[in-house]
């Protein structure tokens, strides 16, 4: 109890600038920022939590219940175009995220930490970027020299691919 409000007037004390963003691994080598505003929480999925639905685009990986709501599970770097995660997994890195009224599991390689970003440092995205992700990408920042993916989870929320029959 104590530590947690250590850690609570810490962060009060030093002068954060910026938003925060959840920082997550897409791949092994892609890294990417999630808007903390949309963000519920971070859990570990166990498979047996997860309901395969049949006739879905490949990146919705099934249902799951998070405290009496049904959420769907979308493997994140499968809709952008990036990869699959691998099919012997016992259980997903997910971010719960809600846009309005909908919840998203977003189902990840790895959950980092949370940074902070002032909105300077994010860039527009390169010209090499992937058809798939463009949508859903609102630019790039280098941190220790490498390149990070910035989100836009309302647009990913909203996509045809969750929305489409």
């Amino acid at each position: 109890m104590h530590s947690s409000a250590i850690v609570t007037h810490g962060l009060r004390s030093q002068k954060i600038q910026g938003d925060p963003y959840l920082k997550v691994r897409l791949t092994s080598q892609i890294v990417a920022a999630l808007g903390m505003r949309h963000v519920q929480e971070v859990m570990v999925l166990p498979m047996q939590q997860l309901t395969p639905m049949p006739n879905k685009p490949a990146c919705l990986l099934g249902l799951t219940n998070r405290r009496g709501q049904v959420v769907w599970v979308v493997d994140l770097a499968r809709m952008l175009g990036l990869r699959v995660l691998p099919a012997n997994l016992q259980q997903h890195n997910t971010a719960i995220v809600q846009v309005g009224k909908m919840l998203l599991a977003l189902a990840v390689h790895q959950v980092e930490e949370i940074v902070w970003l002032q909105p300077e440092v994010i860039q527009p995205a390169p010209g090499q970027v992937a058809p798939d992700l463009l949508p859903y990408l609102q630019g790039c920042w280098v941190q220790s020299q490498q390149v990070g993916l910035v989100l836009d989870i309302a647009a990913i929320a909203q996509s045809q691919i969750l929305h489409g029959d």
